[in-house]
């Protein structure tokens, strides 16, 4: 099986990251002996290419789909709003042309060490929470006519979950702020 010729195929930015949680996950399960999770995750942390990398993880079952939501203001003027102990997926797309977006995370059941949330605001603003450990990242979205507000926690705690939050603002404002406990 050939990679098109040019060489091996390089690899994309945060494989090797899951390429090392999935080795993780797999002695956590059992499926690993100790001294085999040592030269996996070596050779995992030093490959070159996807090729290595996959050699690096065979033998172990394929990690389930990542899980994604879509959650559109269906109707004129509608709001979108998700509070309380709702589970987080690890991709979430939010669209509202004209409606209001609260998402309130900080007491949502979150599984994923990344989640990211993709915005398409149109005139309507958004007021997102995260968890008081969250670290959040700005870099992919595209401010519309408001930039986003956010003040990062100082100083962060470690091992809480990253919120990248990307898409396209409009006219309406981003209001992101961390919860107090």
């Amino acid at each position: 099986m050939g990679d098109g010729g040019g060489g091996p195929a390089p690899i994309a930015a945060g494989d090797r990251d899951t390429a090392v949680r999935r080795l993780q996950e797999a002695y956590g399960e059992g499926l690993l002996p100790d001294g085999e999770l040592d030269g996996r995750l070596q050779r995992a942390l030093t490959a070159g290419s996807r090729r290595e990398l996959a050699e690096a993880l065979a033998g172990l079952p394929e990690p389930p789909p990542p899980s994604t939501a879509t959650i559109t203001g269906a109707a004129l003027g509608g709001r979108i709003r998700r509070r309380g102990a709702w589970e987080v997926p690890r991709t979430l797309t939010v669209a509202s042309a004209l409606g209001r977006v609260r998402l309130d995370l900080s007491r949502a059941v979150i599984e994923h060490p990344v989640v990211d949330i993709d915005l398409r605001l149109g005139t309507g603003g958004a007021r997102i929470t995260v968890p008081r450990d969250a670290v959040v990242d700005l870099t992919g979205l595209l401010p519309g006519l408001r930039e986003p507000r956010y003040r990062p926690r100082r100083p962060a705690r470690p091992g809480g979950p990253t919120i990248r939050i990307t898409g396209v603002l409009g006219v309406g404002r981003l209001r992101i702020r961390h919860a107090r406990w």
